[in-house]
């Protein structure tokens, strides 16, 4: 057994330093709070012993899974993931439980492709393994949150969300040379699984997906850190301006496809329009909520924002179609 120290941050600048430095026929790491059971080790490892799999994954989202957790951990959890399975199409439940495991010649191809040295190594180690088409074996775990933990969840949420965005634009360009890691561990001769990017509406409705759950997370994060220093209309009012014109741009290059300054004041207004019904929606629940609960808690009140953020986000995909998509889907 042995200690390394490195002097820089990172939980991904370390695991890639130490797994691709190993010996070990499987390497493995779990958070250093012990937050998940260390009975779990041995199912999480035979897989990968056996030869059956590839990379072993703990999951706090199993239904046999027994976690203690807060509702707020629980909520952006589950948003998060949503969000990999709706920009990525990921197919695992739990991309950031700390409890991880892969074979060392799985490592030794997978890793020098992850760019991220953080957080968010991890979702990109399985997005990765998933496009590769390796086998990700999952493991429910029992998981009691550290009340005493030092992770930022708001820096995290943002880092992990831009990650999701390299990614996205890797894919789409090409750039990630998954094909070699598949064709190196899999074998040219069995079919890849992982479906290609729909096109036309369907592509466009993926798409606008993708950008309003990332922006209902984003406007999510903004609502809560505001809320602190301001009433809630105010709040509420700031976070829609900004991730407002923040979705404008992301559906246009994103959603639509469209680049160059053409169209580009239009485009713009029709979201600035789109903001306004957005922000009579939520405003509106929230005067209804206080005006019927005016106890409501702080959780109550994003809880509504984000049901009537939804609404709006139809409302917003049905103006930016007609005003931007409907030439981009005809090209």
């Amino acid at each position: 057994m042995a200690a390394l120290h490195l002097d820089q941050k990172g939980r991904g600048r370390a695991l890639k330093q130490v797994w691709l430095a190993s010996d070990a026929d499987v390497v493995a790491y779990m958070d250093v709070d012990l937050s998940t059971d260390l009975a779990a080790v041995l199912p999480l490892v035979a897989p990968l012993v056996s030869g059956h799999s590839d990379v072993a994954i703990g999951t706090r989202l199993a239904r046999t899974s027994r976690v203690v957790r807060g509702p707020k951990r629980e909520f952006i959890s589950r948003c998060y993931n949503l969000v990999l399975r709706t920009a990525l199409r990921a197919s695992f439940s739990d991309a950031q439980c700390g409890f991880k495991a892969m074979r060392r010649d799985v490592a030794q191809e997978l890793l020098p492709l992850i760019e991220d040295t953080n957080w968010f190594f991890d979702t990109e180690l399985l997005v990765l393994a998933q496009r590769a088409d390796l086998r990700i074996h999952e493991v429910p775990v029992d998981w009691t949150d550290d009340p005493g933990t030092t992770v930022d969840i708001v820096a995290t949420a943002t880092e992990d969300l831009r990650g999701v965005w390299r990614l996205i634009r890797g894919f789409t360009r090409g750039s990630i040379p998954v094909a070699r890691v598949r064709a190196e561990l899999v074998g040219p001769e069995v079919p890849a699984t992982v479906p290609g990017v729909p096109q036309g509406l369907l592509g466009q409705v993926l798409r606008f997906g993708v950008v309003g759950v990332t922006s209902t997370i984003a406007y999510f994060v903004l609502y809560v850190l505001l809320r602190g220093v301001m009433d809630g209309q105010a709040a509420n009012f700031v976070a829609q301006i900004v991730t407002a014109v923040a979705n404008t741009a992301a559906n246009r290059a994103f959603t639509f496809r469209v680049r160059g300054s053409g169209g580009l004041l239009r485009h713009h207004a029709t979201g600035l329009l789109a903001f306004a019904i957005a922000l009579a929606l939520t405003s509106g629940s929230l005067w209804a909520l206080h005006q019927l609960w005016p106890s409501s808690g702080r959780w109550v009140e994003v809880t509504v924002l984000t049901l009537a953020n939804l609404v709006a986000t139809l409302v917003r995909f049905l103006a930016l179609r007609f005003v931007i998509g409907r030439k981009a889907l005809q090209d």
